[in-house]
């Protein structure tokens, strides 16, 4: 039987790469990772779905789940409400499968306190001249943003010790694959192991009484 897959919250500055790495681990291992819808109080975008890109609510429905729990965290942004759903999370778990979060610090220092196992990894550039090249590179925001952007990101900074791994981005691959090694050697964490340890203490208890096994 499959364990629980594990809950892990990827967040990082702004330009590190979060979602092309997510995009590439997914690519690259299919079946075992899977990154949360959110819902959404806000109307869709050209080309989003409901579903894949985020779960569509008006406000009373998504007041309706926070009254109900049925979110792991949420929060307001420009008059609109954005929050992970359970069902999508322990669904996706139940079935052995790795759920990423991407959001931002404060939402995964909650999840992290509503559920201590949670794994927080933090993604970087390799250096701050290579995160400003980037968002530069982007070609879609002024310097100001850019600037402001970087101070946010200085801000951040103070909050990576609470993180239980640090990556850095410099190459994808070689990215992509520390992230997954990291999410191996975590789930046979002994805690995590319990279902496999109560099965052999049965085993081994059977087979003293002198039975087949």
């Amino acid at each position: 039987m499959k364990n629980d897959g594990l809950l892990i919250v990827l967040s990082g500055f702004s330009g590190s790469g979060k979602g092309t790495v997510m995009k590439r681990l997914m690519e690259k291992y299919p079946g075992e990772y899977a990154l949360s819808v959110s819902a959404t109080t806000r109307s869709p975008r050209e080309g989003e779905r409901e579903g894949i890109e985020y779960y569509f609510k008006t406000q009373d429905e998504f007041e309706e789940m926070i009254a109900n729990d049925e979110l792991l965290e949420y929060a307001r942004y420009v008059e609109h409400y954005y929050g992970t759903p359970k069902f999508y999370v322990e669904d996706k778990r139940r079935s052995g499968i790795h759920v990423f979060l991407e959001i931002e610090i404060q939402g995964a220092l909650k999840i992290k306190e509503k559920f201590p196992d949670t794994l927080l990894i933090f993604l970087v550039p390799p250096s701050i001249p290579e995160l400003a090249g980037r968002l530069r590179g982007r070609g879609t925001e002024s310097e100001d943003v850019v600037k402001a952007r970087l101070s946010q990101a200085r801000v951040e900074s103070g909050y990576m010790d609470r993180y239980d791994y640090i990556v850095v981005n410099d190459d994808l691959e070689m990215c992509v694959e520390q992230v997954h090694d990291i999410v191996q050697v975590q789930k046979f964490q002994a805690k995590r192991s319990t279902e496999l340890i109560s099965r052999l203490q049965h085993q081994l208890d059977d087979f003293l009484k002198g039975e087949n096994v």
